[in-house]
């Protein structure tokens, strides 16, 4: 790992993630989660202010980079709800099938390598009747803004830990097994529009 995925990125990330369109964002979609609930890319515990403790049974945070879930186990500290953690990719989740209740993603689907991968195995530990919960930020539906997602996505991945600006969010939802059964979409206030394309929304197992 180099020195800036290591010591400069979670900064960076933490303070983009941190921006009020995108903590207003996750306002809309974090208090929906319910019961047993796995979180999929819980970075530095953004989320965690805005569940529901009275919802919440716990919450099972998943994310690669140990410097992130440094941030996050500080925050949890205080949580009304138990949180427990999981250093690991989200193409590889521990869990027993139809284990949880609720999985949320949010800004998480741009990053991971093997998208579908990772889907399925949420559609996997997610229980028949509970949902995927996601806000996500991806291709924008107006072709100028496509095209300088297209230009710019080969450096925004190197310094934005692999993040990609151009997904097709509901497509790989639904490529990976899940019926769409809420969706909405705008561009974000102040951000730039190639990064500022939001999908939020919820989804079964089919």
């Amino acid at each position: 790992m180099s020195f800036y995925d290591k010591h400069i990125l979670p900064k960076v990330l933490n303070w983009s993630c941190s921006a009020k369109p995108v903590q207003r964002q996750r306002q809309k979609v974090v208090p929906l989660a319910e019961g047993r609930v796995l979180e999929v890319g819980i970075g530095s515990g953004l989320n965690l202010p805005y569940y529901d403790p009275a919802k919440i049974e716990r919450v099972i945070g998943l994310d690669p980079a140990e410097e992130m879930l440094t941030y996050a186990r500080r925050k949890s500290e205080t949580a009304a709800f138990t949180v427990e953690y999981l250093a690991l990719q989200g193409e590889s989740i521990p869990l027993e099938s139809q284990s949880v209740d609720t999985v949320l993603v949010t800004y998480t689907l741009c990053t991971i390598p093997d998208v579908i991968a990772a889907l399925e195995n949420m559609r996997r530990v997610l229980k028949q009747s509970g949902r995927l919960i996601f806000c996500e930020h991806g291709r924008a539906p107006d072709e100028a803004v496509r095209r300088w997602q297209g230009r710019l996505n080969p450096l925004w991945k190197r310094i934005g830990g692999g993040c990609n600006l151009d997904r097709d969010i509901p497509a790989l939802i639904e490529a990976a097994g899940f019926r769409i059964d809420k969706l909405d979409t705008m561009y974000l206030p102040r951000v730039p529009r190639f990064a500022g394309f939001n999908y939020w929304g919820s989804a079964r197992p089919q």
